[in-house]
């Protein structure tokens, strides 16, 4: 039997909430979506609050991912805690609040979400996201296993495919807000995608107000981040995952503006 898991990129403060809010419903039912996974780290454009996260659930994510602002809001700690469907890397600090693995119970499969921060030019503080995902994997059961790898470089994105291929269902980069080209089915049969893109503004940088960024690289004090107004996207891909395998068999990208 397939399913069809839907990852969504980045939501950016807002004008990214709003868009997830209109449209990812739809899009749901026109792609007869069975599980969607959706990052949030961003939707207070560091961090988010705990009233933002619960509307990114409300607008029909199953599970919402964070990255390296998981924390950029501190009043997130507790609803770390409390709310199942939110998950940070799971290669912070074993003293981090919250979780960053997850299985959850779709009645015919069970489906694990793995959360990891990369450690390229990103987080060095955080562990092994290699062995980490080592670790993780040997716990519980799962008929599926998805993994939102966040991290800058591309090179340690790509390892980690190569690395996991045949033993997880889906793999796909966030961070970077740029969706790439290379969507693919992997040797061993892992979904993968290098980065997702957004779900924010469409003229932007990243999501920012771009007089703001380029203040910024001109060497000015840009200050706290700003979203223009203006149409927005939401991006990412739909995984389609054989249950007899649990292994991925197609990956589509989406763009919905």
């Amino acid at each position: 039997m397939e399913y069809h898991i839907l990852a969504v990129g980045d939501v950016v403060m807002e004008p990214g909430l709003r868009h997830l809010e209109r449209h990812l419903r739809p899009l749901q039912k026109w792609k007869a979506i069975d599980f969607t996974v959706v990052n949030g780290e961003n939707a207070a454009g560091v961090g988010l609050t705990a009233e933002q996260a619960e509307r990114i659930y409300d607008a029909g994510a199953d599970v919402v991912t964070l990255g390296n602002h998981a924390f950029g809001k501190s009043q997130i700690a507790d609803f770390l805690e409390d709310a199942p469907w939110l998950l940070r890397p799971a290669n912070y600090t074993g003293r981090a609040p919250g979780r960053g693995c997850g299985i959850y119970d779709l009645g015919r499969v069970r489906i694990r979400v793995l959360n990891l921060i990369g450690r390229c030019d990103l987080a060095w503080g955080a562990d092994n996201p290699f062995t980490a995902a080592d670790r993780l994997l040997e716990e519980g059961e799962a008929d599926f296993t998805l993994v939102d790898f966040h991290a800058e470089a591309t090179s340690e994105k790509l390892a980690m495919s190569y690395y996991l291929d045949g033993r997880v269902s889906a793999l796909w980069g966030t961070h970077t807000h740029v969706p790439t080209a290379d969507e693919r089915v992997c040797p061993k049969g892992t979904g993968y995608i290098t980065d997702l893109g957004m779900t924010g503004v469409i003229e932007s940088v990243l999501g920012i107000d771009p007089r703001q960024s380029v203040e910024g690289f001109l060497g000015g004090l840009p200050g706290r981040y700003r979203a223009p107004e203006g149409p927005a996207k939401l991006q990412g891909a739909i995984f389609t995952l054989d249950s007899a395998t649990g292994l991925c068999t197609a990956v589509e990208r989406i763009d919905i503006r």
